[in-house]
């Protein structure tokens, strides 16, 4: 659990490293490795902020083609914490720095930006070729509006 030392009047460095389950108590299963934790603390007289990055890698499921994928990740953080939540010195900023890795994670997961994703029809991975298919298909609600004769 990953606790920073505070220093009065000044900024004190950290870091940290290791595995999800190691820092934050449970098993991050989707990354991969270590998880790195770089940062400062520094006392702004009414408050200590803190700030970094994370730096990490994670496996995940492409979301056009399905291909598993690793990539790495870096996440800036800072936050303000009030000067009573030192205790000895110390600030757990374990809650923030698991908060920050899970909300920093990407709506849509590609495996590169310009994935081509599965064909519609035959679902051939489109990234390693043309498969031939014919890809404009007809809906068939619409089907009959093809055989209209426009004059």
């Amino acid at each position: 659990m990953p606790k920073v030392q505070t220093a009065r009047g000044s900024k004190a460095p950290f870091e940290f490293s290791g595995a999800s389950e190691k820092l934050f108590g449970e098993d991050l299963e989707d990354f991969a490795g270590e998880i790195k934790i770089v940062g400062e603390v520094e006392d702004v007289e009414r408050c200590f902020i803190v700030r970094g990055q994370i730096f990490c890698k994670r496996n995940f499921i492409c979301d056009r083609c399905l291909t598993e994928s690793t990539r790495e990740q870096v996440h800036d953080f800072e936050e303000e914490f009030d000067k009573a939540e030192a205790i000895d010195e110390l600030l757990d900023v374990t809650e923030l720095l698991r908060d920050e890795l899970l909300a920093g994670q990407p709506m849509k997961n590609l495996c590169r930006e310009d994935c081509k994703g599965l064909c519609p029809v035959c679902g051939a991975n489109l990234n390693e070729g043309e498969c031939g298919c014919e890809k404009f298909v007809v809906d068939p609600r619409l089907a009959a509006l093809k055989d209209l004769k426009l004059e």
